[in-house]
């Protein structure tokens, strides 16, 4: 399998059982992802790129250890992935900010308990006042979610204070495109003609029974699994901003249609 700093950790264990284990020897931060919760949170947003940040190495110690369990590296593609939570000054109005603009969340005791946090964080993202900021207390950078939030329209400023110790903050960006404007500009538009494209190559799954975040990972996995030619028709009660631009992350088409009051249908396919 060819390997480059852009693949998704995810794609390395489902590829090869021992790539775990090769993966947590690298760096004592690896040791998260015997966490079943966290692994699926993490693994499938998080390209050798990012995880080489987080652990504190370089991808190519990544390839030199795969090597051995049958990946190549593609050398063409091979370039170095930037982050939003590269180094960068910290904005001068997070210097001044108020205790009432700030809002604090310490993930990590929901970690510790191997409890998904994801849940937590989309709610108080949800509730955020004009002009709050969201302050994440972690012990390790956030990569994934920095590129997850970013999509949403939000900024990020990360602050390692010490070992497990990281304050990531979050805010509004007013040029960012919001989730609002992305679910418009996909609507319903060739519903009937993907569904005609895919009739005979459907694989289906409820999530309206599932509480949140289980129906966006319940997905994902599924899409993992999903052959290419295939498409996933989602049952959901409601439209999921936040998986939109996973998908669109991970290089997937989506159509959308609402049927009713909490009914929802999604065709997701890849692009």
């Amino acid at each position: 399998m060819l390997i480059d700093e852009q693949t998704k950790i995810a794609v390395l264990l489902r590829h090869h059982p021992d790539a775990l284990e090769t993966i947590i020897r690298l760096s004592p931060n690896f040791k998260k992802l015997r966490n079943p919760v966290l692994r699926k949170l993490m693994a499938g947003r998080t390209s050798i790129a990012m995880a080489a940040k987080i652990g504190g190495c370089h991808p190519e110690d990544f390839f030199k250890k795969l090597e051995p369990l049958g990946f190549e590296v593609n050398l063409q593609t091979a370039v170095a992935e930037e982050t939003p939570g590269d180094t960068k000054p910290i904005p001068v109005f997070l210097k001044e900010l108020k205790e009432e603009e700030l809002v604090p969340l310490d993930v990590r005791p929901m970690l510790a308990e191997g409890k998904d946090p994801l849940k937590q964080i989309q709610q108080e993202i949800r509730n955020l006042k004009n002009g709050q900021v969201l302050k994440i207390i972690n012990s390790f950078e956030p990569t994934p979610l920095l590129k997850l939030l970013e999509n949403q329209g939000f900024q990020s400023y990360v602050d390692a204070r010490g070992e497990n110790w990281v304050e990531t903050y979050f805010y509004k960006s007013s040029l960012a495109k919001t989730p609002v404007l992305e679910v418009e500009a996909t609507s319903s538009a060739g519903w009937d003609q993907s569904l005609k494209r895919f009739r005979d190559k459907l694989q289906a799954i409820d999530v309206r029974h599932l509480e949140m975040p289980q129906p966006m990972m319940t997905i994902l996995e599924a899409l993992g699994r999903l052959p290419h030619d295939h498409a996933l028709f989602v049952h959901h009660k409601r439209i999921p901003v936040f998986l939109l631009t996973e998908l669109k992350e991970r290089n997937f088409d989506y159509r959308i249609r609402e049927t009713g009051e909490g009914e929802v249908s999604l065709l997701i396919f890849h692009n």
